[in-house]
């Protein structure tokens, strides 16, 4: 483990020998650059004291990163930006996460927050300037060395070379005399013809880390005399405690404390299974809570029930009433979609120590601002007493933006007055999560006597995610996850999308691709009604709809032609699409599947064709398609939280079950260059690949699937109800 250290000392360690070191000081009006004699001037202003890139003589390039890794490969793209505009050479590249401060804050978000699949998208032009100004004060510096002209210079591979002698000097050998010059403003960025490495497919800085085991994750971090923390949850939302065995607990041998906490009785102890001896040991018992009367039954009704009230309307355009009246054909459809769980591969945990001055927090998080500020509230220190470490996360997908983790190991940490560190089961991990929402919509559309659509109504049902954590963005009480990608970008000339908002006591959050999930399922599935009714192939249909979306189109056509849409399939067989647009980046996916008799469902293959317009790694791009794509088919085919008694029913992994190994299909994914800006790609690999499947379920056998997950249970009831 290494040793704590604040950020004002990160700094001042950072610069001892450092040589060269280029800040940027992160404000709503922009960047600005910063060297490190205005950093070393700026310290008794912990917050502007802000080193992101530093060489040092032995030839070293650090990237000091703000954005959190949890497999999306950010700790390879990021420094690929950096060391491509600096004309590093790649050998000499590693990596440091930054210490939680407001310095470090995304440009765009105004937080230190990893999500919204915008790393690269908003740290490109801020890391690419500081990469410039350093690169042209190196130049700058070997032209004073040599006594010559700086357009003599040219900065290549980690070196400066002087065209006209050919003599040449390293970014080693010049760094502390760059460091004398001042950092220029506005340096020149190279051109796209110019660049290296990006667009190409570097290989993962990280991934021996990984390999050899040295990678530290958030269960990784130890502190000498450190005790192990597990929690007795309430089994039912609300409910309290009635009665509990607090001395018998005690007596577990390596017990040293129980803890009281606002959501539970924390057990403290010498080892984590004494803590989870102690747990049991303490026989709490608990009340029924206010809401003994919902399980998954009630839950549905209540969600269907709500497709009858008002909803507020999020997108009105044209006429959508007159439009399906005057429809030649029109149909209407239900979807009901479940609530989700993130289980990431690695439970929630975090370790924290709280001491007189200061307070350490190691945490496997997306949202260092979050930890921070609540760290801050929480101990009444300053900003730059408390020091948040970032781990390697396993896994995220918005569940390590949430901080109520980090809330439960600071509240055990004050009352024992020792470092603690808290693990999750995967049962607690499971049984209390901020849930992907469950959905409800009711769709209605209507197309003209040429199969073209002419109206669509679209009602959703869905809790707001937004209202808890960025109520700010609720605008007119709609919930913008609520109703993103809902037709869009369709040409329909009649639209009306309304939003009913329903409150439960089941906590929900930011869950991979957040409203996308649903309504690209909806959205697509429901398309493809349109186009049977229309008598029009499913493809056709789209492109009929898309005439002015060249990118769209792009990608329809290249996921089609790949997968050889149109080709004859056999008795059971069926291919399905179906395409997307979120976070900038333009997504299609064609499912090639099986359904045998016992309505079991085999993915043979997905072919998806992505455009995300400029190309930072198109190995990191490729991978979380993949990766996306995968998390899509267990959501899709196997996932949903069950609900009994006014608490979740699941538990772990054998009642709900995730996609084996053995499960998952040949993944082919393309890359569809463009010049456009940039697009995220963390998340839109996700949402195509559950109306694909639908829609491959029809393809196969004619029956037209509204609910997920697509269970051997549910198809085999929609066929026999079709026959």
């Amino acid at each position: 483990m290494s040793r704590p250290i604040s950020r004002r000392a990160f700094i001042k360690k950072s610069l001892t020998g450092a040589g060269l070191t280029i800040g940027l000081s992160m404000a709503p009006s922009g960047c600005r650059l910063i060297g490190s004699e205005n950093m070393n001037k700026a310290s008794t202003a912990p917050f502007d004291l802000t080193a992101w890139i530093q060489i040092i003589p032995d030839e070293t390039v650090r990237c000091i990163l703000n954005k959190s890794e949890m497999g999306q490969g950010v700790y390879t793209s990021l420094p690929m930006i950096i060391a491509d505009e600096l004309e590093a050479d790649w050998r000499n590249i590693c990596f440091q996460a930054a210490p939680a401060a407001q310095s470090y804050v995304d440009p765009v978000f105004g937080m230190q927050l990893t999500g919204g699949s915008t790393s690269i998208r908003h740290m490109f032009e801020p890391l690419r300037k500081a990469a410039a100004a350093a690169r042209e004060m190196l130049v700058s510096a070997a032209a004073k060395a040599w006594g010559v002209p700086v357009s003599e210079c040219q900065a290549l591979g980690g070196k400066v070379q002087h065209l006209k002698s050919g003599k040449t000097l390293t970014y080693g050998e010049l760094c502390e005399r760059a460091s004398q010059l001042p950092v220029p403003e506005n340096p020149a960025l190279k051109k796209e013809s110019q660049f290296r490495l990006i667009g190409t497919s570097m290989s993962r800085l990280d991934v021996w880390d990984k390999v050899n085991g040295s990678a530290t994750f958030g269960t990784d971090n130890f502190v000498p005399g450190m005790v192990y923390a597990s929690i007795a949850r309430p089994p039912a939302f609300g409910a309290k405690v009635t009665s509990l065995n607090k001395e018998l607990a005690e007596k577990v041998t390596g017990v040293s404390k129980v803890v009281t906490m606002d959501q539970g009785i924390a057990v403290c102890a010498t080892t984590f299974s004494a803590a989870q001896e102690g747990k049991e040991a303490l026989q709490v018992k608990w009340d029924k809570g206010p809401y003994s009367g919902l399980d998954a039954e009630t839950l549905e009704k209540t969600f269907i029930d709500h497709l009858k009230q008002p909803g507020v309307v999020a997108r009105n355009e044209g006429d959508s009433k007159n439009g399906l009246q005057h429809a030649t054909q029109k149909i209407e459809a239900t979807y009901v979609l479940p609530y989700l769980a993130h289980v990431t591969m690695e439970p929630m945990n975090c370790t924290a120590w709280i001491r007189s001055d200061r307070c350490d927090i190691w945490a496997s998080t997306q949202n260092q601002t979050g930890v921070l500020q609540l760290a801050t509230k929480m101990t009444g220190m300053k900003p730059d007493q408390i020091h948040v470490h970032t781990t390697y996360l396993g896994g995220g997908f918005g569940r390590r933006a949430e901080t109520d983790v980090v809330e439960e190991t600071l509240q055990i940490a004050k009352a024992t007055g020792k470092p603690v560190k808290l693990l999750w089961t995967r049962e607690e991990d499971i049984q209390n999560d901020f849930y992907r929402p469950g959905n409800c919509c009711k769709i209605e559309g209507g197309i003209d006597a040429r199969g073209q659509i002419v109206a669509w109504f679209h009602k959703v049902v869905v809790p707001s995610i937004f209202a808890r954590i960025f109520p700010q963005m609720v605008k007119g009480g709609v919930d913008p996850a609520a109703v993103e990608g809902i037709v869009e970008p369709y040409e329909v000339p009649n639209i009306l999308v309304e939003y009913v908002r329903i409150d439960t006591p089941i906590p929900v959050g930011f869950w991979r691709s957040v409203g996308s999930s649903h309504n690209a399922f909806t959205v697509e599935c429901f398309l493809d009604e349109l186009a049977h009714l229309a008598q029009k192939d499913p493809l056709e249909f789209r492109l009929n709809h898309l005439k002015n979306q060249p990118r769209a189109r792009r990608v329809l056509e290249v996921a089609a032609e790949k997968a050889r849409w149109g080709s004859s399939r056999a008795v059971g067989q069926g291919l399905g699409i179906a395409y997307h647009h979120s976070v900038g980046t333009h997504v299609a996916q064609v499912a090639e599947i099986s359904v045998n008799e016992d309505g079991k469902l085999k993915v043979h293959k997905v072919t998806c064709a992505v455009d995300c317009g400029r190309i930072i790694n198109p190995g990191i791009i490729t991978a979380q398609m993949e990766s996306g794509i995968l998390m899509g088919l267990s959501a899709a085919l196997k996932e949903k939280i069950e609900f009994a008694n006014g608490g979740v029913k699941s538990a772990n992994f054998y009642d709900y079950e995730i996609l084996r190994m053995s499960e998952i299909p040949d993944v082919e994914v393309h890359l569809v260059k463009s010049n456009e800006a940039m697009g995220g790609v963390g998340e839109p690999g996700l949402p195509p690949i559950a109306p694909a499947l639908g829609n491959a379920v029809f393809d196969a056998t004619g029956v037209r699937i509204r609910r997920l997950p697509l269970t051997p249970k549910t198809v085999l009831e929609s066929i026999r109800k079709m026959g």
